[in-house]
């Protein structure tokens, strides 16, 4: 018979489990719905856009600053030892005015030159000719010529880069150095400059004389406003350079060696003779003001007069040297006695206006013009007396095409055995392309001696 359980009994399970307590701390997950892709998307988007305010804010206060920046460069100098900042006009004006006289230490200089420089090369062979106060200038014989020379020879000259020589036989050469006078090497004379290394000759006993070749300076892969002109690629003329002061553009130079660039004395006249001011920029067709290299010496030509723009020429030494490349090569200096026509063919480059009083152009142009015999320039009805032998004049006596504001300083080139020679730099005029006001240059030939005299005496 079975029993009925009674109401106490019935509550207590068949199968009893072990029991456990409850611990302080320990939680279920709360049962939460995920997020949907909607509100991940519109998460995701409002970090983007965070970080995009964050670069444009800080684009605009860099920006903000650069300009800032060259608003105070272009009006004050700043001296960092006395922490203060000076008019821009009392840099360089013989005065300190900072401690120390930080401010008349990096400034442009100017040299005269009252020698001789005691080494040239001639005519379109380049024929090695060095000078004797006594004996005069004599053609060095290819006899006893050794490599080390060449490179000697063409340091002494400001170049370094792939120096080489070659014997020219001397009945090639222009009938009047044919019968000398000629020098050549004396044996045992070591590191002796060249100029005093050698012993005079009634003839040469090879038979041949030295052309000396110092740099691949004017060199271009062939290419098939400057007022009149038309647009130009740095390919095409790559010893053009920009020369900036406090990111304007301010004149043209020319590469001539790795470390040197040419350029007029006029474009550094009134508050532009603090170094720091200054930059080179090169190998660009397009102006503009990134990059470009620092200078650590601008140095006038100690002849030059402002009031009629004579000797009209300047060297700019870059802090370090520029590599070469098809943007940028330098351009040959001419040889003495280069022996041009009265109406050779020129070529003029810069980023100058492209008119009259117009507006400089963004793009480097270039302009081919002719040589102007200096019996023209220099006639009454041109501009007579104002030309020296210090300058050339070359352009149209019609006008149409001219160099103009800007293009100062900047090259006038001629193309001669597969290499361009720096013929002139862009000087002054009257005006831009008018009728019997062509341009005038400063006459490079002319000033040979000053320029490798400035590039020996700061290698």
């Amino acid at each position: 018979m079975w029993n009925t359980p009674s109401a106490e009994e019935s509550t207590t399970p068949l199968n009893p489990k072990h029991i456990v307590a409850p611990r302080p701390g320990r939680h279920r997950r709360p049962m939460t719905a995920s997020k949907t892709q909607k509100e991940k998307v519109s998460k995701t988007k409002k970090v983007l856009l965070t970080i995009a305010a964050v670069v444009v804010l800080l684009g605009i206060l860099v920006t903000a600053g650069y300009f800032i920046k060259q608003l105070i460069d272009s009006k004050y100098f700043f001296c960092t030892k006395s922490f203060k900042f000076i008019p821009l006009d009392k840099a360089c004006d013989g005065t300190d005015d900072c401690t120390g006289g930080e401010d008349e230490q990096t400034c442009l200089s100017s040299l005269k030159v009252n020698t001789t420089f005691p080494v040239r090369l001639m005519t379109r062979q380049n024929i090695l000719q060095v000078y004797n106060p006594s004996a005069g200038w004599r053609s060095v014989c290819s006899e006893g010529w050794t490599e080390k020379y060449s490179q000697m020879t063409c340091t002494q000259l400001g170049y370094t880069y792939k120096p080489r020589s070659t014997n020219v036989p001397v009945n090639t050469l222009p009938s009047d150095l044919q019968s000398g006078p000629f020098t050549a090497l004396r044996s045992g004379t070591g590191n002796t400059p060249v100029h005093q290394a050698t012993a005079d000759q009634s003839a040469c006993r090879s038979q041949a004389v030295l052309s000396l070749s110092c740099s691949d300076c004017g060199e271009v892969d062939p290419q098939n406003r400057i007022v009149g002109g038309t647009d130009a690629v740095i390919e095409d003329s790559p010893w053009q350079v920009s020369l900036q002061q406090g990111g304007q553009h301010t004149c043209g130079g020319s590469l001539v060696s790795t470390r040197w660039v040419i350029t007029a004395a006029h474009c550094f006249a009134g508050s532009k003779k603090e170094l720091s001011r200054w930059k080179v920029v090169s190998g660009k067709t397009y102006m503009g003001t990134l990059g470009g290299s620092s200078v650590d010496r601008i140095i006038l030509n100690g002849n030059y007069d402002p009031a009629r723009n004579d000797y009209d020429l300047a060297l700019m030494r870059l802090a370090s040297p520029i590599n070469v490349g098809v943007s940028r090569v330098p351009v040959c200096l001419p040889p003495k006695a280069l022996d041009l026509s009265p109406s050779a063919s020129m070529v003029v480059t810069g980023w100058g206006y492209l008119e009259e009083n117009g507006n400089t152009s963004p793009v480097l142009q270039k302009a081919n013009i002719p040589l102007i015999a200096r019996s023209k320039c220099a006639s009454p009805i041109v501009y007579g007396s104002a030309i020296t032998d210090r300058m050339i004049c070359a352009g149209f006596l019609e006008g149409r095409v001219d160099a103009c504001q800007g293009d100062s300083g900047g090259p006038l080139v001629h193309l001669t055995s597969s290499k361009w020679y720096l013929i002139g730099v862009v000087s002054w005029g009257v005006g831009c392309a008018r009728e019997r006001r062509p341009g005038v240059y400063s006459n490079v030939e002319e000033m040979l001696n000053w320029i490798h005299s400035v590039m020996e005496k700061n290698p």
